[in-house]
C-alpha cells in the first residue's frame, strides 16, 4: 500500500440536491477496489451554500486554494441560485482554471433501453468541446434601445489546445477518425479559424484521419447514423448542443459522464441537474457521475481500478439491477443499493459486450500542479504582421440609409478614407441592396482607405480621428479598426457584399 504523504490529493465537492447521495455511492465503490490506497479526496465547499452566503462566485477561497494545489476536482451536481447575479459555477470553474477541453463518451448501456438499443444499433463514440472561449465568454452589452450584442471570442491558441488534446486522445483510444464540427459555411473567420487549426493540427497525427462537418448536418447524422461517427471536436456552444443531444442517444444526461481536462487543473462532474424532487430519498442513479469517475481514474493512471469498475456496472446492469430512472423488467433498487450492487459484482464480466481489458497492475501517473507566478500568455501567429485598411464605426440611429450615408460620406471628406459600406444586422444595405431589407436603430459604416498603396504608411491614430468626426454628429456603439493580416483580410463581408 502507498505511503499516505504520497498519495493523490482530489479535490471533493459532494454538490446539491441529490449530489450527496450520488457522490457517496461512487466513493462507496471506490473503496471496495484500490482506489483509496492511492488517493485521498479533500472535501471543498461550493455551490448553493456558497451563493447563499453571497459568494457570487460559487465557491469559497480556501475551496480555490486546496483546488490549485490538487490540480483535480470531482463533483456533483450543483446549483446556480435565480437572481443574485451569480453566474454557473460549472462554467466559472472550467474557465477559471483553464479547463479548455470537455470530454463525454457517449456509449449504449445494457438494460438502458433506447430507440437505438431496440433497433439494435450500437452507440458509442466520443464529443470534444472546447471550453473556455466562443459565446461562453458571456461578453454581451445593449447597444442601442433596440439591439443587444453578444461577443463572440475563438483564439488560434484555444483552437490548437483542444485540437491536440482531441487527436492525442483518440490516438491514446485507437479512434482512427476524428470530425470537426462547425459552421464555417457562415462564420468564415471564428469557425473558419477553429477548422483551419483542426487540419493543422491533424498533420502531427497521421495515423487518424481528418474529416470535417457541418454542425446542422451532423445533429441530423446523429440521429440517423450515430455509428458513422467516433470522435467529433467543436467550439463550445455548438458542443454543449451536441453533447445533450448525444445523450438523449444513450437514455439522457444520467448516463452521459463529463471531464474538463486542463494543463494544469481537470475537472470531473455530473452534468445533468440536481434533481430537488427525489434528494435524500435514495432513488438517484449515481451513474454519470460513476462514469465521470472513471475517465479520472484513467486520467491519474489507476487503469486497473477504473476497468474493474465498468466492466462490474456493465454487467450488474445487464443482470437487470437499475434504479427508477430506468426501465426493466426486474423492480428498481435505490441509489445506496446499487451501488452495493457494483461493489458485490467487482472482478465480473458482461457478457453480452466486449469487457474492459484489466490490467494485472497500476501505478499512478499524476503530478500535481506548480502554481506558476503569472498569466500564462499563449501565442500561435507570432510572427504576423498587419497592417490599417480602414475601420467599422457602429452607430445609434434611426436614419434610412440613402440618407445616413450621404453624411458620413460628407463627414470624412479630406480624411484618408472613404465611406465603402454600410449594413443593418449584417446585410448591406448600402450602396447597393434592397428596400425589401427592414433595418433597426443600429448600422455597421464601414470607411476604407482611398489610396490602397497608402496600407503600411498609415497607423491607427487617423482610424481614432475620423471617430472622433462621427461622434460629433452620431451616437457611438462601438468602434473596430479593420486590419490586414499577413497581406489578408482580418474582417469578414456583409451579406449581400
Amino acid at each position: 500500500m502507498p505511503d499516505a504523504t504520497n498519495k493523490i490529493r482530489i479535490a471533493l465537492a459532494p454538490g446539491d440536491g441529490i449530489g450527496t447521495e450520488i457522490m457517496q455511492a461512487c466513493l462507496d465503490i471506490f473503496k471496495a477496489t484500490e482506489v483509496m490506497d492511492h488517493v485521498d479526496f479533500v472535501p471543498v465547499e461550493m455551490g448553493k451554500s456558497v451563493f447563499t452566503k453571497g459568494d457570487s462566485r460559487g465557491m469559497t477561497d480556501d475551496a480555490i486554494d486546496t483546488l490549485e494545489s490538487c490540480g483535480l476536482i470531482y463533483k456533483g451536481p450543483m446549483e446556480t441560485p435565480t437572481g443574485g447575479g451569480g453566474k454557473s459555477i460549472n462554467v466559472t470553474l472550467r474557465k477559471t482554471f483553464g479547463a479548455f477541453a470537455n470530454l463525454r463518451h457517449f456509449q449504449s448501456l445494457p438494460g438502458v433501453e433506447t430507440v437505438y438499443s431496440r433497433a439494435g444499433v450500437p452507440v458509442d463514440f466520443y464529443v470534444v468541446r472546447e471550453n473556455i472561449e466562443d459565446t461562453y465568454g458571456g461578453i454581451e452589452h445593449r447597444l442601442t434601445a433596440d439591439v443587444v450584442e453578444c461577443k463572440r471570442l475563438i483564439s488560434a491558441p484555444g483552437c490548437d489546445q483542444v485540437h491536440k488534446f482531441a487527436f492525442r486522445t483518440a490516438e491514446s483510444f485507437g479512434i482512427e477518425t476524428v470530425h470537426c464540427g462547425h459552421k464555417a459555411n457562415i462564420m468564415k473567420m471564428s469557425d473558419g479559424l477553429f477548422l483551419d487549426r483542426f487540419y493543422h493540427t491533424g498533420r502531427d497525427y497521421p495515423g487518424i484521419e481528418c474529416k470535417d462537418v457541418i454542425i446542422d448536418a451532423l445533429c441530423m447524422n446523429l440521429v440517423l447514423r450515430p455509428n458513422d461517427y467516433r470522435m467529433v471536436v467543436l467550439p463550445n456552444l455548438q458542443g454543449d448542443i451536441v453533447s445533450d443531444l448525444a445523450a438523449g442517444l444513450v437514455g439522457g444526461l444520467g448516463f452521459a459522464p463529463s471531464a474538463n481536462i486542463g494543463e494544469n487543473v481537470s475537472i470531473f462532474e455530473a452534468v445533468h441537474g440536481t434533481a430537488p424532487d427525489i434528494a435524500g430519498q435514495n432513488k438517484a442513479n449515481p451513474t454519470s457521475l460513476l462514469l465521470s469517475g472513471l475517465i479520472m481514474l484513467r486520467h491519474i493512471g489507476l487503469k486497473r481500478c477504473a476497468a474493474l469498475i465498468e466492466n462490474s456496472l456493465l454487467y450488474t446492469l445487464e443482470s437487470g439491477v437499475h434504479t427508477g430512472d430506468v426501465k426493466g423488467e426486474k423492480d428498481p433498487v435505490g441509489t445506496r443499493e446499487f451501488a452495493a450492487a457494483i461493489a458485490q459484482n467487482l472482478g465480473k464480466d458482461p457478457s453480452g459486450r466486449e469487457a474492459r481489458p484489466v490490467p494485472e497492475s497500476q501505478a499512478p501517473t499524476f503530478t500535481p500542479p506548480n502554481r506558476p507566478r503569472e498569466n500564462r500568455l499563449m501565442r500561435t501567429f507570432e510572427t504576423s504582421t498587419n497592417r490599417i485598411a480602414g475601420c467599422d464605426i457602429y452607430i445609434d440611429t434611426l436614419l434610412a440609409p440613402s440618407e445616413l450615408a450621404n453624411k458620413l460620406s460628407a463627414i470624412c471628406t479630406g480624411t484618408p478614407f472613404k465611406l465603402t459600406m454600410m449594413s443593418n444586422r449584417g446585410t448591406q444595405v448600402w450602396p447597393s441592396g434592397s428596400v425589401y431589407t427592414e433595418v433597426v436603430d443600429y448600422y455597421r459604416v464601414r470607411f476604407e482607405l482611398r489610396d490602397e498603396t497608402q496600407a503600411g504608411h498609415i497607423g491607427q491614430l487617423p482610424t481614432v480621428w475620423l471617430l472622433e468626426k462621427v461622434a460629433e454628429k452620431f451616437v457611438i456603439t462601438d468602434f473596430q479598426p479593420l486590419k490586414n493580416y499577413d497581406g489578408r483580410p482580418g474582417y469578414s463581408l456583409a451579406q449581400g457584399q
